[in-house]
């Protein structure tokens, strides 16, 4: 708004005092502070409601970012998924490895014992 300082105000009130006169001016002040105090409402209420339409947009653009984001989302949960079935299917494979080249711990002479009957059979 304008900025009015104590002179500028002085000469405002010296000039209603001559040109509405001294009998008039206490209601004509009165009513000036009404109008004012209703400006400032007016506009401090049409400044909230910039405030919160500008609030309301940028959650929209959010929402609309997240909208686009959620086929990423997704993807990137079932692309986790196929690589977590990958490892449990890779991690069991290998534990099958370990135990097929692992020796067994049967003593030299159960194994001559066990080629002694694959002989006969």
């Amino acid at each position: 708004m304008f900025d009015a300082g104590f002179t500028e105000l002085m000469l405002i009130g010296v000039v209603a005092l001559v040109v509405i006169g001294p009998e008039r001016l206490p209601g004509v002040a009165r009513t000036a502070g009404k109008w004012l105090g209703k400006g400032k409402r007016m506009l401090s209420d049409v400044k909230a409601e910039i405030d919160q339409e500008i609030k309301a947009d940028e959650l929209k653009k959010i929402l609309e970012v997240q909208k686009q984001n959620k086929p990423l989302q997704e993807l990137i949960e079932s692309t986790t998924e196929s690589i977590n079935d990958i490892k449990s299917d890779t991690e069991s494979m290998i534990a099958d490895l370990d135990k097929v080249s692992k020796p067994s711990n049967a003593t030299p002479a159960d194994t001559t014992a066990e080629k002694s009957i694959e002989k006969s059979s």
